[in-house]
């Protein structure tokens, strides 16, 4: 008896082990890439390459997000970061949104950004603001819209970014007064995994802005550096495997023969729609253009923008190993709610 209890305790040990290399991303980045080889050579180099360009633009971003986090822990300033949005949350929302109506990042790019402000103590409100704003427009997105679909178009999505950064971003603030979102950083064992989300002071805030002469700050440094470096680059290398994917398979007109149509409901599945195609904002409006062409309604049409902008598969990836489960829900609610208010919206006023 104690034999086979013997037997099963180490079954059951070997299934554990097998299961948590299975969920190792670095396996999955591995195996992806080998699966296409093997399954579909013929697509092996437009996949990787698609991949391997997304990734290598979106490495100055993380290397300034990384070394930004890295220098702040090993002086000590990371608390002077938390002060600073003291006791000034609602304005910091506004700049939040502001903010990110003018950066240039996508819903993957700009996760490195959200890793640092988080880690250093950002409220989640401000932080929510940006993080749904700065994916849907920027000066560059906001003339290629307006060539592709029209000044419309254009000025709506501006009026959607901003207003859904409002609306995420108060929603968290008074979400928070109910006391939620205390820890939206999933609590994670850095010494086997690696992430963004130790937020301890080491030195007591204690400022040294040379740290290069203390071994013991520059030795924080160099390990927040790799750490969170490699926390990044693993999760957003399947996030971007995910989408070139998605973008060599999943074509426009299969897309639009679902999509067509008026009313509520093209306007919904639009706004979900987005996700799967995942289409950022310079590739998203000539797209769109072909889909209106096809049938798809103006609110249908708004709702897939901003929906796919925000809330694309790749993205949702890197966000779930970021964020714990509340927050990840949330992200989803105001992104999934807010395109389909602003197609609903867009709609009635291209009806009026």
């Amino acid at each position: 008896m104690k034999i086979k209890e013997n037997n099963e305790s180490s079954f059951l040990r070997n299934i554990n082990n097998f299961n948590l290399k299975i969920k190792n991303v670095w396996t999955l980045v591995f195996l992806i890439p080998l699966s296409i080889l093997i399954i579909i050579p013929e697509n092996f180099n437009s996949i990787l390459t698609f991949a391997l360009k997304a990734l290598m633009g979106t490495i100055p971003f993380i290397l300034f997000a990384i070394s930004l986090v890295a220098y702040l822990k090993a002086t000590g300033a990371e608390s002077l970061v938390s002060k600073a949005f003291k006791g000034k949350e609602v304005r910091t929302i506004f700049i939040a949104t502001l903010v990110g109506g003018l950066a240039p990042f996508c819903s993957c790019e700009v996760i490195p950004f959200i890793a640092s402000m988080l880690a250093l103590g950002v409220p989640l409100s401000a932080v929510m603001a940006f993080w749904l704003s700065s994916p849907l427009i920027d000066p560059p997105a906001l003339l290629i819209t307006a060539s592709a679909l029209g000044w419309d178009y254009a000025i709506a999505k501006t009026i959607s970014a901003l207003t859904i950064g409002l609306i995420g971003g108060f929603g968290i603030y008074f979400l928070a007064k109910l006391g939620m979102f205390t820890s939206p950083l999933k609590d994670q064992n850095r010494s086997s995994s690696g992430s963004c989300c130790d937020t301890k002071d080491p030195f007591n805030q204690e400022l040294v802005l040379k740290f290069w002469n203390n071994s013991e700050r520059t030795k924080i440094f160099r390990d927040e550096f790799i750490t969170n470096g490699l926390f990044l680059l693993k999760w957003l290398s399947l996030a971007y495997l995910i989408e070139a994917l998605m973008v060599q398979f999943m074509s426009a007109q299969i897309i639009g023969s679902f999509l067509s149509g008026d009313g509520l409901s093209s306007i919904v599945i639009g706004a979900f729609a987005g996700v799967p195609a995942y289409l950022n904002s310079y590739a998203a409006p000539a797209i769109v253009s072909g889909l209106i062409e096809q049938g798809l309604s103006a609110g249908g049409a708004m709702a897939f923008l901003v929906g796919g902008a925000i809330s694309s598969i790749p993205a949702m990836t890197a966000v779930w190993s970021l964020v714990n489960r509340s927050t990840f829900i949330a992200y989803l609610t105001f992104g999934f709610g807010g395109a389909i208010l602003c197609g609903i919206a867009f709609q009635f006023y291209v009806n009026f």
